[in-house]
């Protein structure tokens, strides 16, 4: 059997879990991903940060020099991983320093903080997500506020669920070889040899919205 914990996870909650099913193996994402930098696509930690660099560079080659990133109100095993890269990869394009907001639920609530967000930052065009459910609360935000994406603000998803492609404007986000990370995932947590998987390389699945 397999649990997979995602979104709103508290520690003690997921300590609650671990102590109720008594699991034979836990495979915590993060773990695999800190401290790991750049390298090949095909390897599925360095190409991790190859995969979430995707978003800057995509928004710097369209010419925006300011570029926020939009998390979820919650804690997520990736935050810090994403939050890291995306702020190195900003510093080695020679883009302006990071910016981050949480774009909360319910809709009320993100479209203020988005609101917010830019009277503050007035300086940045573009928006790179944590996921494509946070671009999607972005883009509705925007919706709400009377502004469109891109020419107010640009915005790019990761992920590329298939909600993306139903939106109006359809959302421009990263697509990644989500079934053999999964499949690396399984053999590590089982301690099977990962020999003859591979992620191929993410990419840009160019919409609309960026």
């Amino acid at each position: 059997m397999l649990l997979v914990r995602h979104g709103h996870c508290a520690p003690h909650s997921t300590q609650q879990v671990l102590d109720t099913i008594t699991p034979r193996a836990v495979l915590r994402f993060a773990a695999h991903l800190t401290g790991h930098e750049p390298g090949a696509a095909g390897d599925w930690r360095a190409g991790f940060a190859v995969n979430a660099a995707l978003q800057i560079r995509h928004l710097a080659d369209r010419g925006h020099t300011h570029v926020a990133i939009a998390l979820p109100d919650h804690d997520s095993p990736l935050l810090e991983v994403r939050l890291r890269l995306a702020r190195e990869t900003v510093s080695t394009l020679g883009l302006a320093p990071l910016t981050s907001f949480v774009v909360p639920r319910p809709r009320t609530a993100g479209t203020s903080a988005v609101k917010t967000f830019r009277a503050a930052h007035g300086t940045v065009t573009a928006v790179a997500a944590f996921d494509d459910d946070i671009a999607l609360r972005t883009l509705t935000a925007l919706h709400d506020l009377g502004l469109a994406a891109p020419d107010d603000l640009a915005v790019i998803g990761f992920d590329d669920t298939e909600y993306g492609a139903l939106v109006t404007p359809a959302l421009t986000t990263v697509r990644i070889d989500a079934e053999v990370h999964g499949r690396l995932a399984a053999r590590a947590a089982l301690g099977l040899d990962p020999a003859g998987l591979s992620p191929e390389p993410g990419r840009i699945i160019a919409r609309d919205s960026a």
